[in-house]
């Protein structure tokens, strides 16, 4: 019989309990349930998946949910993977002098040739380690900026669900909300074969994130910035943002010269006073794409383009789908939860 492969699910108090023990089920899922179905008796399990925690169990997790550790990390072997599952952050915040057992616990596996997967923010906690610096990395898509400017050696892949990088592919990202899904599909195909993670995948009805996570993103344009005369501008596009020649009445109501403004503008806020309309101009079409049925051209042109092509080639670079293929997606997904929350 083959042996099991060791996979250790890291809890903190800061875990999201759906994502640890979904990631469980999965895991313990992988050899078992297929034989289970389609011959009437359950397979060997492939995987020996543990939670280990620098944390004497039980506690409560960040959603309130009771997680029982099943070793402390100063008992827990080395296993073959560490799984990080979320971990319940604002963006922004610092994890600096924070978890340290569990960093030292990632650098000293990983030194022994144990593969680090992540799952949404859990990145940070990897990020933390340095083990990521010079590699490529991808996170949840509300952390990526704050990921970028903490982690400045880092080549943060933000419109990507799932990154491998690090010596060896041995270490595995995926990005926001269930695309940990994939992430567990990945390690249970390397370590135990395709056939074995199509039959999990199968058998829970997963299907992958394809599109990366760039389309559901929210295109947040920078916060108001503590530059009064800049806040003041960024209020008033907010509202103005279809107007003809924005930056150009963006400057002139500052009063500054418009060279200086530009500066100012991107001193205050970090983008470009173009970058910034752009920005909330997409955000609208989005929310117009998904609620309203007219053309593609009078879309751009309500936000303010009148070239529908560059509003259409615009939108594809930042949001990853073209606006019809966005429309698709995410107004069909709309509707049906309109009808359905109405009927149920």
């Amino acid at each position: 019989m083959t042996t099991p492969v060791r996979i250790a699910l890291l809890a903190l108090p800061e875990s999201t309990a759906s994502t640890l023990y979904g990631m469980y089920d999965l895991f313990k899922s992988a050899g078992r349930d297929w034989d289970f179905l389609t011959q009437g008796q359950a397979g060997p399990e492939l995987i020996d998946v543990m939670i280990t925690s620098a944390h004497p169990g039980p506690f409560a997790a960040a959603n309130g949910v009771t997680i029982t550790p099943h070793t402390h990390l100063k008992d827990a072997q080395i296993p073959d993977v560490i799984c990080v599952p979320d971990i319940f952050v604002m963006p922004g915040e610092s994890l600096e002098n924070r978890f340290e057992a569990e960093k030292h616990y990632l650098r000293l596996a990983y030194a022994q040739g144990s593969t680090i997967a992540t799952a949404c923010s859990g990145a940070l906690l990897l990020a933390e380690t340095g083990l990521l610096d010079g590699w490529h990395a991808t996170t949840h898509w509300g952390y990526c900026e704050f990921m970028r400017k903490a982690y400045p050696r880092i080549n943060v892949l933000a419109q990507r669900s799932l990154v491998v990088s690090g010596e060896c592919q041995r270490l595995v990202m995926a990005g926001g909300g269930t695309t940990w899904l994939d992430l567990t599909l990945l390690l249970i195909a390397r370590f135990c074969g395709v056939e074995h993670a199509m039959g999990v995948a199968r058998v829970n009805l997963i299907d992958w994130h394809a599109i990366g996570q760039q389309p559901f993103a929210h295109l947040a344009p920078a916060p108001k910035s503590d530059d009064a005369v800049i806040a003041d501008c960024q209020i008033w596009i907010a509202s103005h943002y279809a107007v003809t020649s924005p930056v150009a009445q963006m400057a002139e109501r500052s009063g500054l010269p418009e060279r200086s403004f530009k500066r100012r503008f991107h001193a205050a806020t970090g983008m470009s006073p173009l970058e910034y309309v752009h920005t909330l101009r997409l955000e609208e079409a989005k929310h117009m794409l998904e609620r309203e049925t007219c053309s593609i051209e009078a879309i751009a042109n309500e936000v303010g383009y009148e070239d529908a092509g560059f509003f259409s080639r615009l939108f594809r670079r930042h949001v990853g789908l073209t606006p019809a293929a966005y429309r698709k997606r995410f107004g069909t997904l709309r509707k049906t939860l309109s009808e359905k929350s109405m009927t149920a």
